[in-house]
C-alpha cells in the first residue's frame, strides 16, 4: 500500500494542543494552511481512559498523529511523584499508539525527552546512547515511561510495518510554558522567580543547584518546525535527537536571564537544591542532514518568550 503523504486534506490529531509542545505544532501547522486539525481538551478526551480513546479514533478517521500529550514537571515534581510519572505517561501513551494501530492511522510522531538518555553518557549525546547506562535517579519514572513509548514505536515500524516515528527534544522553553513557581522546568521557573525579584526590588535571587550543570535549550517554534519536517521526511524506526547542538552553564543562563529582565540583583546558588544531570546536549548531526537547523539563539528566544509572559499575564496566573 502506498504510504500518503501530510497535506492540507489530511485529519491530523494533536495530542496535547495545548501544552507547550503541541501549540507549537498547531501554530505551525496553521501557518502553512493546515485546517483539519482535530484538537481535544483533557475535559474532552480522557487520555488515561482506554475506551474513550478508542472510540475516538474510531469515530474522527484520524490519519496523522502527533503525540505530545504527557504529564510532566520540572526537576522537583519528577523526583517527588515518580510513581504518577511513569503510570500516567505509560497509560497516555499506550492507549494512543495502540487506537492508532487498531484504526489505521497513517502515521504517528511520539515525542520523547532528552532525559531518557544515560546520565552520565558521552557529550553531545548519540541517539545509540540509550539504554547503555543508568538514568538520572530523579528523572527515572518519567524516562522508563518515554523508553517505552519510543521503542513500542520502534518495533511497530520494524515488524508491522508501520509509520511511527520518534523524535527526542532537549530542553524546551517558549510561548504556553508552564511558569509555575515550583512544578516548572528550568527556564520558565527561572523567569517567574527573576521577575518577581524584579517587581519586589529585591537585592538577591535564588537559583537552586550549584549552577555548574550545563543545558541545552530549544525554542518551541524552532522544535515545531522540525517535528512537521519529520513527519513529512523522516521514516525510519531509529529515534532522532531535536536540539541546538550547544549547550551553556546554569549560572551563564541566570546571567542571561537577568539581561533579559532587566534585574539587577545578585544571584545566590542553593547547593542544597538537586543539580540532576551533570550535562546534557545532544548530537543533532541525523536532524540536521535533513535540512533542519534551529534558528533561533538564546537571548531571542529568551527575549520572545518573557514578552509573551508579559503579554499574557502568565506569572500572575498560578
Amino acid at each position: 500500500m502506498t504510504a500518503r503523504p501530510l497535506n492540507s486534506q489530511s485529519r491530523i490529531f494533536i495530542a496535547g494542543h495545548r501544552g507547550l509542545v503541541g501549540s507549537g505544532i498547531v501554530r505551525n501547522l496553521q501557518s502553512k494552511g493546515f485546517r483539519n486539525l482535530v484538537l481535544k481538551t483533557r475535559q474532552e478526551l480522557d487520555l488515561l481512559d482506554q475506551r474513550a480513546v478508542r472510540e475516538f479514533f474510531f469515530r474522527e478517521k484520524i490519519d496523522f498523529v502527533f503525540l505530545a500529550a504527557a504529564t510532566v514537571g520540572g526537576i522537583e515534581a519528577n523526583r517527588t511523584q515518580q510513581a504518577r510519572f511513569l503510570y500516567e505517561n505509560l497509560v497516555i501513551e499506550t492507549n494512543v499508539i495502540q487506537s492508532a494501530v487498531d484504526h489505521g492511522v497513517e502515521k504517528l510522531l511520539f515525542l520523547g525527552s532528552s532525559c531518557i538518555y544515560p546520565k552520565l553518557a558521552q557529550q553531545p549525546i548519540r541517539e545509540d546512547s540509550l539504554l547503555t547506562g543508568p538514568l538520572e535517579e530523579t528523572n527515572e519514572g518519567y524516562a522508563i515511561a518515554k523508553i517505552a513509548g519510543l521503542k513500542l514505536c520502534e518495533m511497530l515500524n520494524r515488524q508491522n510495518g508501520r509509520r511511527f516515528i520518534s523524535a527526542m527534544p532537549t530542553n524546551l522553553y517558549g510561548p504556553g510554558d508552564n511558569f509555575h513557581p515550583t512544578h516548572s522546568h528550568v527556564i520558565p521557573g527561572m523567569m517567574r522567580r527573576f521577575h518577581e525579584a524584579k517587581l519586589a526590588g529585591s537585592d538577591t535571587v535564588e537559583v537552586w543547584g550549584t549552577g555548574k550543570p550545563r543545558r541545552e535549550f530549544l525554542h518551541v517554534d524552532d522544535l515545531a518546525e522540525a517535528l512537521v519536517l519529520l513527519m513529512q521526511k523522516y521514516e525510519a524506526p531509529e529515534p532522532l535527537n531535536v536540539g541546538t547542538g550547544t549547550d551553556v552553564t546554569i549560572t551563564e543562563l541566570a546571567e542571561l536571564m537577568a539581561r533579559t529582565i532587566g534585574l539587577s540583583a545578585t544571584i545566590q546558588f542553593n547547593p542544597d537544591r538537586p543539580d540532576g544531570t551533570p550535562r546534557k546536549c545532544l548530537d543533532v548531526s541525523r536532524i540536521e542532514s535533513l535540512g533542519w537547523k534551529a534558528s533561533r539563539s538564546l537571548e531571542r528566544g529568551l527575549a520572545e518568550t518573557y514578552e509573551w509572559a508579559l503579554a499574557h499575564r502568565a506569572f500572575e496566573s498560578l
